[in-house]
């Protein structure tokens, strides 16, 4: 199936709630507002909406509805979206919503993007067919165009992101502090002695690389380091960066640090610089970014920021949950911030 020839949720509903605001010159509050007959709405302006609905035949995301109308729900399902569930973050994450959920009575449907723009597309759709009461979702690398989010939240369908939050709609999110995270891991690379120090991230298309990129640079210049471009690499796993550590290493002056974008492409650099002859930390120092279980199974043990995974997820479900059952209102986008920490492990001085 091809991208441009798919339009998700088209067929099921012509008409949005955001359309038929537009079309009053109002909110989408209010229009939620109206076909519900609330009396907040004049009995006029309540009546014009109901009936221009009915006419173009307008459908609402019923259970959503229902969940913020209503204290008893028959049905209450959260749609999750997973980029991969190898990902010890993502698996972390995902742990952290269904406790969360579990505990206030919701059950979840989990779906793997597999990082691919269409296959996430797809799923959208299926969970928006299945009447879920809301969708968290951390976007696939291959994302680059968001209709299938913005249609979701112009259907009124509640939508969190995690992680890789989507800048393109205005929606809630739940992120680490990416920037600090970098920046603290990068100081410590200086103060413990590294001066030429790598940076392997994903691509800046992602908000989380550019955030940690910014950290690292900024890191460099307040440490009175100059940014050096050719210490920069996009690679954000080991296979990638046991392919280009090598290069690094052998030409020219060395890193005598290297800051990554994960754990994996951390431990890639790790046993790349061991089997090339170096110390690990004497010669190199090296700092990852996760805290799983592999970064306590290598030799030496990872040094890492923690990026807390439960904790994001419990945050994403109570937003989620929040905006389902009207304690969040559905237009107002939610923002929070879960503070990382520094672990310091065997691969610095």
């Amino acid at each position: 199936m091809h991208s441009e020839d798919y339009e998700p949720m088209k067929e099921k509903t012509p008409l949005t709630m955001k359309d038929i605001a537009r079309e009053f010159g109002t909110s989408v509050a209010t229009v939620s507002r109206a076909l519900k007959d609330s009396p907040r709405i004049s009995a006029e302006r309540r009546a014009a909406i109901q009936q221009y609905a009915r006419e173009h035949n307008f459908t609402p995301n019923v259970i959503a509805e229902s969940l913020r109308y209503s204290r008893i729900q028959p049905m209450k399902v959260i749609g999750v979206i997973i980029p991969e569930f190898t990902h010890f973050y993502f698996s972390s994450v995902l742990a952290g919503i269904e406790e969360e959920a579990s505990a206030r009575g919701y059950r979840i449907m989990v779906a793997q993007s597999n990082e691919q723009y269409e296959r996430e597309v797809r799923i959208c759709q299926s969970f928006y067919e299945n009447k879920v009461c809301g969708i968290i979702v951390s976007q696939a690398k291959d994302t680059h165009k968001y209709d299938h989010f913005q249609r979701l939240i112009d259907e009124g369908v509640p939508l969190v992101f995690y992680d890789r939050i989507c800048t393109g709609v205005n929606a809630s999110r739940v992120v680490v502090d990416d920037y600090m995270g970098a920046f603290n891991a990068v100081t410590y690379l200086i103060e413990t002695g590294c001066r030429r120090i790598a940076f392997y991230g994903s691509a800046f298309t992602l908000e989380i690389s550019k955030n940690r990129f910014n950290g690292y640079k900024d890191a460099l210049l307040k440490a009175g380091l100059s940014y050096d471009e050719s210490l920069t690499r996009i690679c954000d796993n080991r296979t990638d960066a046991e392919a280009i550590t090598p290069e690094l290493l052998k030409g020219g002056i060395a890193p005598d640090g290297f800051f990554a974008v994960n754990d994996d492409t951390a431990i890639g650099i790790l046993y790349t610089a061991k089997r090339l002859g170096f110390k690990i930390p004497r010669d190199i120092s090296i700092c990852g970014f996760t805290n799983g279980q592999r970064a306590v199974a290598c030799d030496p043990m990872l040094t890492t920021v923690e990026q807390r995974g439960m904790k994001v997820g419990e945050e994403a479900a109570d937003i989620l949950i929040g905006h389902a059952e009207g304690v969040i209102p559905i237009d107002k986008a939610e923002r929070r911030i879960v503070r990382t920490r520094l672990i310091i492990r065997g691969t610095t001085r």
